[in-house]
């Protein structure tokens, strides 16, 4: 079947970031806001008791949200799709206007649930409608209680602007400017965006064209790196300071709590992570055998395999999407006609050209229950692994779209649980269906990009990204000491089994710089593990096993990680127990592909 790789966005609002519907729909939700601001105002649970100005409240916020979110995200949208659109950043500045506004008013009401005595509070959760929304309310009231005052978080929302935010933005410009240079054979030199060489550099079969693009990748990103220096060391000394006047302890704090897990769940995963990388480091050293190599470089680790005459797999676009249709139909209906009805209603912004931001995402639109994905597609196995990840975030959102909003406000590691399972799908699928032992070596390579993805890669950004809090806890950390700090990092999760490294790494990877989640990184490796956990259960007893795996997803924004673990699963994230499993299955991939790799070369 033929499907468009472009999303369509004139179906959200026509004409653009200029669109008239936009504006009309701004100053909707501005006048929304004097009408939630006047129910704050006017609420007085002291005075009156009844349950219905604490509902009324809720509804507003809800309408708010969802029209927030719809315009910020269309936005945001049309800003990754065509990065030379200038009125974009205007566009952006009005909704993040409007977020101001709502977040103060929001301050000011959560000043108010905290305020409530607490057998009165629980008296109101009593009520059927609020006590749906109890872990929400109580997470609301709990988190509270470290604001400020009302007048401090105001100055502390507003400067949040052109602080916090704007940092983040600033990276964002900055990288939207940014290309690398590459010569081809004939001496045709071409200019890549950011997203277009970091494709080409990972994937391309040519060790050569690797080489060539890693090093301009670098010199690039080296020449950029003062400007990111400061913009990392102001976005996180920023951050801290927020985390210490709301009485943080502990830059771990916050991202902790954002996910919903304890420090212990988080280090018997990182233990667990660490105690069990020899097979991947195995499977480094076999990589590097067959490259004819002593050692990988940086930008070989992902690149493909191809023995024999076995070419490195490509797909069309629509050779993809047929692909993962027909093998989330494996797992279960629902999965399958839901890929099918997003490929087919042109959700997904999949087209390789110029302008596009790098990377890949999912998103929401709240007024239409709907999400949009953003990626680039190129044909490898990875670009389908893709666009299957982020299907299955949108699937997770498909499934919750029936709850309560509060509901749904799932956290970031259990969000990446839904993707990666879906990938992990895909995964298996190419696998199993390999003809040859040499196609099947092609496949387990790509299968087991993954897996060194989670316990090596971001193993290496949790362990910057520590030093660095740690350091710039103290002071401004210099760009030389950010690439040691990187480098170390990198030697140590990859037990220094490369020949080169990537020290400019924290410059080049946007989710450092993203300025609303901090640690952004380690909840990739807690879904990763935790969906190979859950992929293990359907294994076992596969009938049946998809309503299961729907309820898991539909509990994910009302309880915290180890709850919904135990409560699904039967099992304790606070044991490393768990998350051994789920690394030993990857390991049994490491080993097929040493084991034939030596057959096929022997």
């Amino acid at each position: 079947m033929k499907y468009a790789d472009t999303w369509d966005l004139d179906a959200i609002f026509p004409g653009g970031t200029k669109s008239p519907e936009l504006q009309t729909k701004l100053h909707t939700i501005k006048e929304e806001i004097q009408e939630y601001q006047n129910l704050i105002h006017e609420w007085n649970f002291v005075e009156d008791k009844s349950k219905e100005p604490l509902k009324a409240i809720l509804k507003k916020q809800e309408t708010i949200g969802k029209g927030l979110g719809q315009s910020g995200t269309f936005v945001q949208m049309w800003h990754d799709a065509y990065m030379n659109d200038e009125y974009a950043n205007v566009a952006l500045g009005q909704v993040m206007d409007l977020s101001s506004e709502v977040e103060n008013l929001s301050i000011a009401f959560t000043k108010k649930l905290v305020a409530i005595h607490d057998e009165d509070w629980q008296s109101l959760l009593q009520d059927p409608e609020l006590a749906e929304v109890s872990f929400a309310l109580n997470e609301i009231r709990d988190q509270g209680k470290r604001l400020l005052s009302e007048e401090e978080e105001r100055i502390i929302t507003e400067l949040n602007k052109d602080g916090l935010t704007a940092w983040s933005r600033l990276y964002g410009t900055a990288v939207s400017i940014m290309t690398i240079p590459f010569t081809d054979k004939e001496g045709k030199t071409t200019e890549f965006s950011v997203g277009q060489a970091m494709n080409r550099m990972y994937a391309d079969p040519d060790p050569e064209v690797r080489k060539q693009l890693f090093e301009n990748w670098e010199t690039a990103w080296t020449k950029f790196a003062p400007v990111f220096a400061d913009t990392l060391n102001h976005l996180n000394g920023y951050r801290i300071t927020l985390q210490r006047a709301h009485s943080r302890e502990n830059y771990l704090e916050e991202p902790l709590e954002y996910n919903r897990m304890s420090k212990e769940t988080l280090d018997a995963m990182w233990t667990a992570v660490a105690n069990h990388k020899q097979p991947f480091i195995k499977f480094l050293n076999q990589k590097a055998k067959i490259f004819g190599m002593e050692k990988l470089g940086w930008q070989d680790v992902d690149a493909p395999v191809a023995l024999g005459d076995v070419e490195p797999p490509r797909f069309t676009y629509d050779e993809a999407c047929d692909f993962v249709i027909e093998n989330f139909a494996s797992f279960g209906p629902n999965l399958s006609a839901f890929a099918k009805n997003a490929l087919e209603n042109r959700w997904v912004e999949a087209e390789d050209r110029p302008n596009k931001r790098p990377g890949g995402y999912c998103t929401g639109l709240p007024e239409f229950e709907e999400s949009r994905i953003f990626m680039t597609f190129t044909g490898s196995p990875n670009d389908a692994s893709t666009l299957a990840h982020e299907l299955g975030h949108a699937f997770h959102s498909f499934v919750m779209k029936d709850l309560p909003t509060l509901n749904r406000r799932y956290s970031m590691n259990v969000a990446e649980t839904a993707s990666t399972f879906a990938e992990t799908i895909i995964g298996n699928a190419t696998v199993a269906n390999a003809k040859t032992k040499e196609e099947k070596v092609t496949l387990l390579n790509a299968k087991m990009g993954n897996a060194i993805a989670m316990f090596l890669n971001i193993h290496a950004r949790f362990l910057f990204e520590n030093a660095f809090y740690e350091e710039r806890s103290k002071g401004i950390v210099s760009e030389q000491r950010m690439n040691e700090l990187m480098v170390n990092a990198q030697k140590e999760a990859y037990g220094d089994s490369l020949s080169s490294y990537h020290p400019h790494f924290w410059c080049s990877k946007l989710h450092f710089f993203i300025d609303d989640v901090p640690f952004y990184n380690f909840p990739y490796t807690f879904g990763f593990l935790f969906s190979l956990g859950i992929y293990a259960e359907f294994l076992k007893n596969p009938n049946g096993f998809e309503d299961k795996y729907i309820a898991l997803l539909r509990d994910t924004g009302s309880m915290k990680v180890e709850e919904l673990a135990m409560k699904h699963i039967g099992v304790d994230l606070t044991k490393q127990a768990f998350w051994e499993a789920g690394i030993q299955l990857m390991e049994r991939d490491a080993e097929e592909f040493i084991s034939l790799t030596n057959d096929v070369m022997n």
